[in-house]
């Protein structure tokens, strides 16, 4: 096959197995760890934290 990416992978495995109720779990999963990642910065702190 060639080598892909692990994002590839999860997409193919996805469309393979009719899976697609992993895919808002996942988005969720991406979302929460940008704001983990955003909110340890100083700027955006204050609004990360206004949200909640």
């Amino acid at each position: 096959m060639g080598n892909k990416s692990l994002i590839g992978e999860f997409f193919q495995f996805i469309k393979i197995r009719r899976s697609w109720w992993l895919l808002p779990i996942l988005i969720m999963l991406l979302l929460v760890g940008v704001l983990i990642i955003f909110g340890q910065s100083s700027g955006l702190s204050s609004i990360i934290y206004a949200l909640f």
